[in-house]
């Protein structure tokens, strides 16, 4: 990993948060893992999407439920647009479906004026039409209930089934651990890193981090890297793939003889903004850590905000509503959840000592909320205003079978997840290995 620039703005306040991504506390840590492996084969990872909604049979977009088979969402969207002869931005998914895996999705096509008989029949080898039908609005991201999960995990032995029951149960009953899994922190796991950079106004010490020599640095980016190391820019730019647009867009700034303030400037919002949120995101796991560690993951605390999961409209605990029936049914329900910071000048404060906890990790990573609102009102960078995040989701209907087919011994999981969630943190909690992440329904 390369150095930070400001030294005494950014190395000095180096703690464990700087040492990479802070791995998980499992909730069911005394629950052995079982090991193995997943996504070995398209047909292990299966996905099926649950509908927000039916179509109403009629209106100026073709409703489909599609099942695809080794291909990304992305690629889906470019097939279909092709065979209806629509813009991209014609086809409409409610969120993102893994690419190793057999996935099952609604999708919407803008064709006004047309019905599904004024189009050929779809023939695809990686995709096909499950049901087709008509609507009157376009399907947005995050038009959806959930997912059904079904997962194979190779390299285990069938009677591993009883720790995948034992995690599985525990889950269901106590929820899943709402933590960010690695593909948040980016393919160099240090995205969180930038943001801190970013949010401590040290422009140099993120562009070191994204762009300089380090631990981890795929092949395609060595030359460059080792361009920019050696202040190199011109070389650095050219050497640097096209497929890598924020890099590229710093290091052509710097390669014109601009400064690092510049150079951060020139990155794309969105980019800059993901780098922010990993920040973010980095210090909510090790608030979620804590209060694992804690065992009141499914508990209400005075001077918690509860989480209603339907509203998303915060509200406090105190030691009177805290006890109170009803709350604790809520709570029981999965209908509320205690909640965790994404830290920003808008995110609603907790009281007392959840929030002492609270600024404690954010202090953990050498910053402060004044570092917060300074970021936000300096040129050039844009704060993500912040909010609050569950802490816990529920696992639904989970179920496990262990077996052998013609590929070897396994252990199935089965188990529903509300949208915005991770199959692979359920995962993680039973196999204890670590496990990277596609993009999923957030």
């Amino acid at each position: 990993m390369a150095a930070m620039g400001n030294e005494a703005g950014v190395s000095g306040t180096r703690s464990a948060f700087g040492a990479g991504v802070v791995g998980p506390v499992y909730l069911t840590r005394d629950v052995p893992g079982i090991g193995g492996a997943i996504k070995e084969r398209d047909e292990d990872f299966m996905v099926d999407e649950i509908p927000l909604y039916e179509p109403r049979g009629s209106g100026d977009y073709i409703y489909m439920y599609v099942e695809k088979r080794g291909m990304s969402t992305i690629q889906m969207r470019d097939v279909l647009a092709g065979h209806f002869g629509v813009a991209q931005r014609d086809i409409g998914h409610a969120g993102l479906k893994d690419k190793r895996a057999i996935t099952r999705q609604v999708v919407s096509v803008h064709t006004p004026g047309k019905t599904p008989e004024d189009f050929p029949s779809l023939s695809h080898p990686k995709l096909t039409v499950q049901w087709i039908d008509m609507h009157d609005n376009r399907l947005e991201r995050g038009h959806l209930a959930g997912n059904r999960f079904v997962i194979k995990v190779r390299g285990v032995t069938p009677t591993s089934v009883v720790e995948a029951q034992n995690s599985l149960a525990r889950l269901s009953r106590t929820g899943l651990p709402n933590r960010f899994g690695l593909q948040r922190f980016g393919y160099l796991q240090n995205n969180h890193l930038v943001g801190r950079a970013m949010v401590l106004g040290d422009a140099r010490g993120a562009l070191d981090l994204m762009l300089g020599v380090g631990p981890v640095m795929p092949d395609l980016q060595r030359e460059a890297r080792e361009a920019y190391a050696s202040g190199d820019m011109r070389r650095a730019f050219e050497s640097m793939p096209k497929v890598f647009k924020g890099e590229r867009q710093a290091l052509r700034v710097l390669a014109g003889g601009g400064d690092h303030e510049s150079a951060i400037g020139a990155i794309d919002a969105t980019a800059a903004g993901f780098y922010i949120s990993s920040f973010q995101s980095a210090v909510f796991n090790t608030v979620l850590n804590r209060r694992i560690g804690s065992g009141t993951l499914d508990r209400l605390v005075p001077g918690d905000l509860a989480f209603p999961i339907k509203s998303r409209d915060v509200f406090a605990v105190n030691e009177t509503n805290g006890s109170e029936p009803e709350l604790l049914d809520r709570l029981a329900s999965f209908e509320i959840s205690p909640s965790g910071p994404m830290w920003g000048t808008t995110m609603p404060r907790a009281s007392g000592a959840i929030d002492e906890t609270e600024l404690e990790a954010l202090a953990s990573a050498g910053v402060t909320p004044e570092d917060l609102s300074a970021c936000e009102t300096r040129s050039g960078y844009q704060m993500i205003g912040g909010d609050r995040r569950p802490m816990r989701i529920p696992v639904v209907d989970p179920d496990v079978e262990g077996g052998v087919d013609e590929h070897g011994s396994y252990v199935r999981c089965s188990f529903e997840l509300p949208r915005g969630s991770f199959a692979t943190t359920v995962m993680d909690e039973v196999m204890k290995v670590p496990l990277g992440e596609e993009p999923g329904d957030g």
